[in-house]
């Protein structure tokens, strides 16, 4: 971890003077290569105009707004049971006790905090009950009124949200939208980034997403909820943007660690909301008087605000290139038209096949969690809200440096091991995923909520340095298809949560067994990262069929990893040689 740290923080210093390497380079605040591309992630040189440092101008703008993005769109999340109530859609509103005293949500509820049940007595079968079991005949002769009652409605939360209720599959249906929207606009995000550049696209996504997250505020039944949330999900593709931004101003020696610490900041929002919207907004707004209600509509509006600030600085300040104000096609070294026919090349290679499943299990599970945790430290340890989103945000917490920590990992293992470490570095984080995944599905409610809390942690600690392997091997995968790969696989991470919604976590009614399921299918596709082999990069278990002698007599562009023709007036310069590393 020191070393992680030390290689982000390196020459990050705030000083608007160049480094004495750099003294040769064009006029750019970082060090770059012969592409203009930079060769180190100095975080904190900031200064300068965008003509001096359009590096980190787009890594902070990417890395904010994606940022701001995941805090709106799993801004519900911490409040679905604010706006179940809201709706009226709680077991306990839709079915009240004292006319429904037998519905399996009850007949099944036991307080944690008191111990007490809802069948005073036991129910008639523990795994399918049907009724509470009948007052004791002793009882009803000489007990207390209390003692007499077979049913004890009082223990019941105020929102009954359990699995199995009406409510549960409200929530659930939600969360899946808010996720599926995404993987259609990532998609087209490829063609969309390479027609109108990362600043008018990012910018273009907030301003869209800033709408729908005002608009949350005016929820009042479960269809429009459901469909709020799939429009906010739109926001989620400004990933995509994201990473082809960051690929674009950054070489291949840091690539890695700028994409997997610009994503991994930008997912820091989805723990961050959890503690944003409860602890920061919503609480102090009910304890000032306002009624719940009002409370967490009031609270949405805040970031519908800073979605607009954001779009607002990003189109004013930002540049798509290093060179240029607006992106074009040639950068990459691609000839042709961006075309839709690019995504059926692109899907040909297995390679990508595997790679968009992959993330499905990783970045795709990061948004199963922040649609799940919450909720499920609610009602199944009975947390109070501030409580269970300051455990779900410790989730997502994990962003501040684990999704780096990948991509460092696989930038440290690529330059001693070769592209191979890259691979190894992606597989071991899927195999320790899926441990801690099912580690954490077994965790139930009889054990303290420290025990959930450190195997969380470690869970969460190895679905962010998948993330960041995963895209630590994308910019090698196809560099001519780079935006339409990009866009690919990050549509796979939402493809990933709608599966895990759909297949693991709405149809079995049980509080630990999805968490089980979901870990097999982490570990099934990290048992298939032998797929990945290129001739010129090697596999998981071999080195590059070129060889070594003929590469070094090629010329620096054609064993580049980054291929794009140098900008007329510049003049070439050597490459770094971790480029050359095959």
């Amino acid at each position: 971890l020191a070393q992680a740290i030390f290689v982000i923080f390196r020459d990050s210093s705030g000083s608007c003077s160049r480094p004495a390497f750099a003294k040769n380079m064009p006029d750019f605040k970082l060090a770059v290569d012969k592409n203009n591309k930079a060769t180190e992630l100095a975080l904190l040189r900031v200064c300068g105009t965008v003509q001096q440092n359009p590096h980190m101008r787009a890594f902070w703008a990417s890395t904010i707004s994606f940022f701001l993005a995941f805090l709106g769109w799993f801004a519900l999340a911490p409040l679905a049971l604010e706006v179940a109530t809201s709706m009226g859609t709680c077991e306990n509103q839709l079915y009240p006790p004292e006319d429904n005293p037998k519905r399996v949500a009850y007949l099944k509820y036991k307080s944690l905090k008191t111990g007490k049940a809802y069948c005073q007595y036991g129910k008639n079968d523990d795994t399918n009950p049907t009724d509470c079991n009948p007052v004791p005949q002793d009882i009803l002769a000489s007990g207390t009124a209390d003692e007499k009652m077979q049913y004890r409605p009082g223990v019941l939360a105020d929102c009954v949200c359990t699995p199995g209720t009406e409510c549960k599959d409200i929530i659930a249906n939600a969360g899946v939208a808010a996720v599926a929207s995404t993987i259609f606009v990532r998609i087209a995000l490829g063609t969309l980034l390479e027609r109108f550049g990362p600043v008018n696209v990012q910018s273009g996504l907030m301003t869209f997403g800033a709408f729908w997250v005002a608009m949350a505020a005016a929820i009042t039944a479960p269809w429009n909820y459901t469909l709020i949330r799939f429009f906010i999900g739109c926001a989620g593709a400004t990933f995509v943007t994201n990473q082809f931004w960051c690929s674009l101003m950054f070489s291949p020696n840091v690539v890695g660690t700028a994409n997997a610490t610009a994503a991994g900041w930008g997912n820091l929002g989805g723990g961050v909301t959890q503690i944003f919207m409860i602890s920061v907004l919503f609480n102090p707004m009910v304890s000032s008087g306002m009624p719940a209600n009002t409370a967490w509509r009031v609270a949405m509006i805040v970031p519908a605000v800073l979605f607009l600030i954001c779009a607002a600085t990003m189109k004013l300040l930002c540049w798509d290139t290093p060179t240029a104000k607006r992106f074009d096609v040639s950068v990459t070294g691609k000839t042709q038209k961006p075309s839709l026919w690019d995504y059926v090349v692109v899907l040909k290679d297995i390679r990508v096949i595997v790679m968009i499943f992959q993330y499905s299990a990783c970045f795709g599970t990061e948004l199963a969690m922040n649609n799940q945790l919450a909720t499920h430290f609610r009602t199944y340890f009975q947390m109070d809200a501030a409580d269970a989103s300051a455990l779900a945000g410790a989730f997502g917490l994990m962003n501040l440096f684990a999704r780096s920590l990948g991509g460092i990992t696989s930038d440290i293992l690529f330059k001693y091991v070769g592209f191979r470490g890259r691979i190894w570095a992606q597989f071991l984080a899927l195999f320790f995923e899926a441990v801690f995944l099912f580690c954490f599905g077994m965790v139930d409610s009889s054990q303290p909520w420290y025990v959930a809390l450190a195997v969380l942690i470690c869970f969460s600690l190895f679905v962010q340095m998948a993330e960041g392997t995963s895209y630590g091997i994308v910019p090698f995968m196809n560099k001519q298809q780079l935006a339409v790969v990009s866009a690919l696989v990050g549509a796979g991470g939402n493809l990933g949560a709608v599966i895990a919604g759909f297949c693991f976590y709405k149809p079995i009614n049980d509080p630990l067994l999805p968490f089980q399921v979901h870990a097999g299918y982490v570990m099934f596709w990290a048992l298939l990262s032998p797929c990945y082999y290129w001739r010129e990069h090697g596999g998981m278990f071999h080195g590059p069929a070129v060889d070594k002698t003929v590469v070094d007599k090629t010329s620096v562009d054609k064993t580049s990893v980054d291929k794009t023709p140098e900008p007329a007036g510049k003049k070439p310069q050597a490459a770094e040689s971790t480029e050359t590393t095959v």
